[in-house]
């Protein structure tokens, strides 16, 4: 009876150990995963991925995927200081971004309302997308903060601008093959779109 129970016991403390083991593993997993520790390096193949858009419509990287350089910036909060001038840079070098070939997409953990009011405020000409849980951040890599919400005030109106994460600003640039050829983990906010520009121009010379 007594070596029943031991064994008992012991079953007990090994399924107890297994459990722990197991959350520990998934607590690392995670963790890794939120600080985007997963980066990607030029070469690397661009993750399939779709979002929600600044308009409601669901955007998809494979529509564009051999046909022209996509280039995927992430931001940390729309109608912030440094994240409107970075887009306010996209929106004036609209016409020679399309000469050269190039899909803007604006990557934020805003909420699609927020990318709505900021594109609106900024006469933003390229498309936002809402990544409220991080899902596209972490697939390349970009490190992630708590998300956050801010005041502002449009025409009559105050808006809170609720936000899921917080994105390091990074930005990528898919070529037409589906790999990675620039990345850019230490971004100039005003002058992102012409180092932009100067490289996709170099690939020509």
């Amino acid at each position: 009876m007594i070596g029943l129970m031991n064994i008992f016991v012991n079953s007990k403390k090994n399924t107890v150990m297994k459990t722990l083991i197991f959350a520990f593993t998934l607590f690392l997993f995670n963790a890794l995963a939120v600080s985007g520790q997963q980066e990607l390096s030029v070469g690397d193949k661009a993750p399939h991925f779709k979002a929600l858009a600044d308009d409601g419509s669901t955007w998809e990287i494979q529509k564009f995927l051999g046909q022209k350089y996509i280039v995927v910036y992430f931001y940390p909060a729309a109608m912030t200081g440094g994240c409107t001038a970075q887009a306010c840079a996209y929106r004036d070098h609209r016409g020679d971004l399309q000469l050269a070939g190039v899909e803007v997409v604006g990557v934020s953990g805003d909420k699609v309302e927020n990318l709505r009011i900021f594109k609106q405020a900024e006469n933003l000409n390229f498309t936002l997308l809402s990544d409220e849980k991080g899902d596209i951040a972490r697939a390349f890599g970009v490190p992630l903060g708590d998300g956050g919400a801010i005041k502002r005030t449009i025409g009559e109106f105050e808006h809170e601008l609720v936000r899921g994460v917080t994105a390091r600003r990074w930005t990528f640039i898919v070529g037409k093959d589906g790999k990675i050829i620039y990345r850019n983990d230490s971004v100039n906010a005003g002058k992102d779109t012409e180092e932009v520009l100067a490289f996709i121009k170099s690939m020509h010379h």
